[in-house]
């Protein structure tokens, strides 16, 4: 066989004979429009790091670990008459594992391309596939919840409603739903006008994602004075969900569904020379990462170009440490900060203790790199609650033996199962840059 005959995707071929005698090589998968993966597939030596970063095989015995999750069961969704392992669901989509490899195997893509095909050929009907859409889906249920946001807060956290939802819906009674805004950051925003700071040289478009939206509306606040502070022109454009209960439900066609506006909206505000921030690790993780790794939109790689976590635009395009020499937190005591998995995945892990290091006033403990075990919906599912606990014990015990009784972190799931397990009031490291810089 001549060399131009050689296959180039590194697969040696197997030879057949035509009826003329002559040796041609034949495919071993077939011709796909989607994307291939198999390179990176075979980019796995089986060393097994990413089965030791991974915090569900670490307490669950039962779990096949992200080798088997990445690149198995992927080849086994190549194959469509091959039925996959219900394992999948298992996963709770923390993606320590793609940091965790040393070959660089998209292991989170390629599980997540797998749970879509998992979900999308399982026609049965049961309690839990319509609580996991229903989780999925978390910006509708906010939506609607933020139209009668008491009357939501009371009956969220009433002993009956949570007792029927844990036997209808398995949603585990444990855990404390978080409280809705009684308005929400985009009616506040609308409210005072919009941006209040105008500068050509200066433009960020804030994608808030639903949790600051609809919840933690004083995260959202304290970006905006905070960037307003600084000279910063904000835009909010229109948005939807950025996709990450999504994925981490197997749900993808929902998430292309809600990628496509964000992709269209947000990229409008690049063309007009903004550059987007955001205040939640999971939903920057979601728009600079996960969104070309899974779907083919136009303009997706210039999103995922001018994404930034909102902590670390500003680390990059202002002198923090100069404006915070002289500063001092008032009214924030000292914190036990944890680095949620989707920020170390960006290589943010340090981003915030390095930042508050020498302001007076607070100071910040490194609680260090175990997961807090929630994973955005995962620990909001009865069968897997204790699992979750189980992963954030570590945690948990970090912070208590922290000097400190209050909490910090980027992600909001990770504040929710950080407050849970401990009782501290769990802040955003924005809000205490806003409090540094006023």
């Amino acid at each position: 066989m001549s060399d131009a005959e050689q296959p180039d995707d590194g697969t040696a071929p197997i030879e057949s004979t035509d009826d003329r005698g002559e040796y041609e090589p034949t495919e071993v998968f077939p011709r796909s429009e989607e994307m291939d993966l198999r390179s990176g597939a075979d980019n796995c030596t089986k060393v097994g790091a990413c089965d030791a970063e991974c915090p569900v095989a670490e307490v669950d015995d039962d779990f096949a670990g992200p080798q088997f999750q990445g690149p198995e069961q992927w080849r086994l969704a190549t194959k469509g008459d091959t039925e996959l392992d219900d394992s999948l669901t298992k996963c709770s989509n923390c993606l320590r594992c793609d940091t965790g490899c040393p070959s660089g195997v998209p292991l989170g893509q390629m599980h997540n391309t797998a749970r879509g095909k998992y979900v999308q050929e399982d026609q049965s009907l049961s309690i839990k596939k319509i609580r996991n859409r229903i989780l999925a889906n978390y910006r509708t249920s906010a939506w609607l919840a933020s139209k009668l946001p008491r009357t939501s807060n009371f009956m969220m956290n009433f002993g009956p409603v949570r007792w029927v939802m844990e036997k209808a819906l398995k949603i585990p009674s444990e855990r404390e739903f978080p409280a809705f805004a009684t308005e929400t950051f985009r009616e506040w925003w609308d409210k005072r006008g919009g941006p209040t700071v105008h500068n050509e040289d200066k433009r960020v478009a804030y994608f808030h994602g639903c949790y600051s939206n609809y919840n933690t509306t004083q995260v959202a606040k304290a970006m905006v004075r905070t960037y307003e502070s600084l000279g910063y022109e904000i835009t909010v454009p229109k948005q939807k969900c950025s996709g990450t209960p999504m994925f981490a439900n197997g749900r993808l066609d929902d998430a292309r569904r809600h990628a496509k506006v964000n992709v269209e909206h947000l990229g409008n505000a690049i063309e007009e020379g903004y550059d987007i921030v955001c205040t939640c690790s999971s939903c920057s993780l979601a728009l600079r990462q996960e969104y070309p790794e899974l779907f083919d939109l136009d303009g997706i790689h210039e999103v995922a170009a001018h994404t930034y976590d909102a902590l670390e635009y500003l680390r990059i395009h202002e002198d923090l440490d100069s404006k915070l020499e002289d500063a001092s937190v008032e009214g924030f005591p000292d914190v036990a900060y944890h680095a949620p998995c989707h920020s170390r995945n960006q290589g943010l892990a340090r981003q915030a203790l390095e930042l508050f290091e020498s302001v007076d006033g607070i100071e910040v403990t490194d609680v260090g790199d175990s997961c807090s075990g929630i994973s955005g919906t995962y620990g909001w599912k009865s069968e897997k609650y204790e699992t979750s606990m189980e992963i954030g014990e570590e945690m948990f015990e970090h912070m208590e033996d922290a000097d400190a009784e209050h909490g910090m972190t980027e992600c909001p799931t990770c504040a929710m199962q950080m407050e849970h397990g401990t009782g501290y009031d769990i802040k955003h490291p924005i809000e205490v840059l806003d409090a540094a810089l006023q």
